[in-house]
C-alpha cells in the first residue's frame, strides 16, 4: 500500500500505532484516513460532490479527534468557538 509506505518513510511515524493519517488531493475534495486496527488497515474515503475539506491554519503534526470530525462534517474551522472546560493536565514522562 502507498499510503503505508509513505507513513513509514515520509512521516516517520509508525502506522501500526493506530493513530489515524490524513491525506487530501490538490483539490481537496477528496480525502482518505488510514489507520491499524488490531489485525489489519482500515482505509476511510470520502469524495465531496461539492465543496472542499479544509485544514487548519495552525496545523501541526496531530490533529485533535474534536477537530478532524469538525473537517468531517464541512464545518468553517475559523467561526468554530470553543466554551472553556476542564481540560486533564498531560503527563510528563522522564526519559532515561
Amino acid at each position: 500500500m502507498v499510503c503505508v509506505a509513505w507513513c513509514a518513510i515520509i512521516c516517520k511515524k509508525d502506522p501500526l500505532t493506530g493513530d489515524v493519517f490524513i491525506f487530501l488531493n490538490r483539490t481537496k475534495d477528496k480525502i482518505k484516513l488510514l489507520c491499524w486496527d488490531r489485525d489489519g488497515y482500515a482505509l476511510y474515503c470520502k469524495r465531496l460532490e461539492r465543496g472542499t475539506f479544509e485544514l487548519p491554519k495552525n496545523h501541526s503534526e496531530t490533529l485533535s479527534s474534536e477537530t478532524l470530525h469538525l473537517i468531517m462534517q464541512g464545518i468553517y474551522l475559523e467561526s468554530v468557538k470553543r466554551r472553556k472546560r476542564y481540560e486533564k493536565p498531560e503527563h510528563s514522562f522522564a526519559h532515561c
